[in-house]
């Protein structure tokens, strides 16, 4: 697999997506057509895949095909995300509140199988931007990594270029395929401080887990999202 095909792949669709060419919900064409529009693979088609769904561009469903998304959900059913909301003149911006050592109780909703002693969190708020002085936290997250090599030293190095996907991959964790599931979460104290909003306040939460190729843990994400901006989505029928 050539890592700069890769990446062409993953900065061409990306670009499309955030340009509007693909709205939330549209289907990405298939990994043979990618392939032969690329001139490259399917292995190296899926990795990219694999690399947008990290960044939460896309969804992979098996047996489906890839679907555009923001952030896991829908941000508006007609426009891509960004164009969405460049349309009111506001924009998205992610702050890290804190990256620490964590151990393996600490981490919320981990599934039972999944093996971890001691991780790193990295928690961060989503700010929407509206207009010049007003900002509005959306969306608050906490990932966990395993605290192995390069990533045990996140807490006094930081993120790669304030990117938790580009760490990983950098790390030698590319996800490839996990699980998530969505609730209705009333917001604890903190978490209510966090977010400008009451406490019992229902948002959305969801909980994703992520491995690589070889079946190693790479990241548990657990977000509270604002419902007023966002919605849960899936697709279903065969790939046509």
């Amino acid at each position: 697999m050539s890592p700069g095909k890769r990446q062409q792949i993953v900065d061409t669709l990306t670009r499309r997506i955030r340009d509007g060419h693909y709205r939330p919900g549209d289907k990405l064409d298939g990994e043979l057509r990618l392939a032969e529009e690329f001139d490259v693979s399917r292995g190296t088609v899926r990795q990219a895949l694999s690399e947008l769904q990290h960044q939460r561009l896309i969804v992979t469903e098996t047996g489906r095909g890839s679907f555009v998304i923001f952030d896991g959900h829908q941000l508006s059913q007609e426009r891509g995300w960004a164009q969405s909301l460049a349309g009111t003149g506001s924009t998205v911006a992610v702050a890290v509140l804190g990256i620490e050592r964590v151990q393996r109780s600490e981490v919320p909703l981990l599934p039972a199988d999944v093996r971890l002693e001691q991780g790193i969190a990295i928690r961060r708020v989503r700010l929407l931007r509206s207009g010049k002085d007003s900002v509005e936290p959306i969306s608050f997250e906490c990932s966990t990594v395993p605290a192995e090599g390069r990533l045990a030293e996140l807490p006094e190095t930081g993120l790669i270029q304030g990117s938790i996907s580009q760490t990983l991959v950098q790390a030698g964790y590319l996800s490839t395929r996990g699980t998530q599931s969505a609730d209705v979460h009333p917001l604890d104290e903190r978490e209510a401080e966090i977010l400008r909003h009451d406490a019992g306040t229902a948002f959305l939460r969801t909980a994703r887990t992520s491995f690589t190729d070889d079946g190693r843990f790479a990241e548990h994400v657990v977000s509270l999202l604002d419902p007023r901006h966002f919605t849960l989505a899936s697709n279903f029928g065969d790939e046509r």
